[in-house]
């Protein structure tokens, strides 16, 4: 298993670029790695990129949030093997703000340095998460998790894979994870004790869940 290489672009500490574009439902294949980027030895013809959006429900604690379909979580990654080995390189992430029901505070989702979407017959992929925190008076860093301590999703399919078009090959299927823990705050000074408390965490396992209906999009480096 080879879990995907991070790109500091999209990583939890960056403000700009596309961890933090709006507009998901638009994203595709402009956000794949390049070939330059491809391990030594990377045969383009064994390469493809995978362009993921998806939507559904997150709980983290007492937050409640609706990823709707006009603004997608959106995932891209490229994946092939590099002699026999298979391997993985991250390109990008992106996601809008999330309202917080009850709260003036929005989150927005965020890569948090890990990725492995290798499935098995025990998962269909793993994925590190951080949750930037905005509203009144929280300052810039503030989020749910950090890179040292994200929110690790490890997916189970809950709806089998689809073909919805052969050329280009796009396939539809469903993943869930309701056993992940959820921590504190993070880079929220004062305010972090506050926000842990009116967002209920730490949140033990089991107290989460992540339920998304997602929508990949193939393409061979070979064809580019």
């Amino acid at each position: 298993m080879a879990p995907a290489q991070a790109d500091p672009r999209s990583g939890p500490s960056s403000g700009a670029g596309p961890a933090s574009t709006s507009g998901t439902r638009d994203r595709g294949f402009q956000d794949c790695p390049a070939l330059s980027e491809l391990p030594p030895g990377a045969d383009p013809a064994r390469w493809r990129c995978e362009a993921m959006t998806a939507v559904g429900r997150l709980t983290l604690g007492r937050v409640d949030v609706e990823v709707p379909a006009d603004r997608p979580l959106a995932i891209t990654f490229a994946e092939g093997t590099v002699d026999g080995e298979f391997r993985q390189v991250f390109g990008a992430m992106a996601a809008t703000p999330l309202r917080v029901r009850g709260t003036p505070l929005s989150i927005t989702p965020r890569y948090g340095g890990y990725s492995d979407f290798e499935s098995n017959d025990e998962r269909r992929g793993e994925l590190d998460l951080t949750f930037r925190i905005a509203g009144p008076g929280v300052p810039p860093g503030c989020s749910i998790g950090s890179a040292a301590d994200p929110v690790r999703l490890v997916l189970l399919e809950t709806d089998p894979p689809k073909v919805v078009t052969p050329d280009p090959l796009v396939v539809t299927f469903g993943v869930a994870d309701n056993r992940f823990a959820v921590p504190g705050t993070s880079g929220c000074g004062p305010l972090g004790p506050v926000l842990d408390r009116a967002l209920r965490l730490p949140s033990p396992a089991g107290a989460n869940g992540l339920d998304l209906d997602a929508r990949v999009a193939m393409r061979s480096y070979g064809e580019v």
